[in-house]
């Protein structure tokens, strides 16, 4: 039942959120714009779409045009649970997600923090 109120979240809510925590840090909403489309492999428009349509998380990554494989990579601790170890594959993506934007405000370098 807890998951699924973050489920309905609306991406378009959160999706501010995660770009302040970025910028606090230094970082810009083109930052977290690159790890979000990396993930998802959304492009820019269709990013800038989805956030309009104001959808929620769990429509956002079913529509998403593909999980860059790379994704199983990424490793660690958010919200005090390990993201390689969360069963739920929707709240794995989620997780994944803040782990990214985490990285990012945690000012490690792109080239890493998109496993390349």
């Amino acid at each position: 039942m807890k998951n699924e109120r973050v489920y309905k979240m609306a991406f378009s809510s959160v999706y501010p959120l995660l770009v302040q925590k970025a910028e606090r840090k230094g970082r810009t909403k083109l930052d977290v714009d690159t790890v979000i489309c990396w993930l998802t492999g959304y492009d820019d428009s269709g990013l800038q779409a989805q956030i309009v349509k104001n959808i929620d998380y769990e429509t956002f990554f079913s529509e998403a045009p593909r999980i860059n494989p790379n994704a199983s990579k990424i490793s660690g601790v958010i919200c005090g649970h390990r993201v390689e170890e969360i069963e739920d594959p929707l709240m794995q993506k989620i997780r994944w997600l803040d782990k990214l934007v985490d990285e990012l405000a945690k000012g490690k370098q792109m080239e890493k923090i998109l496993r390349s």
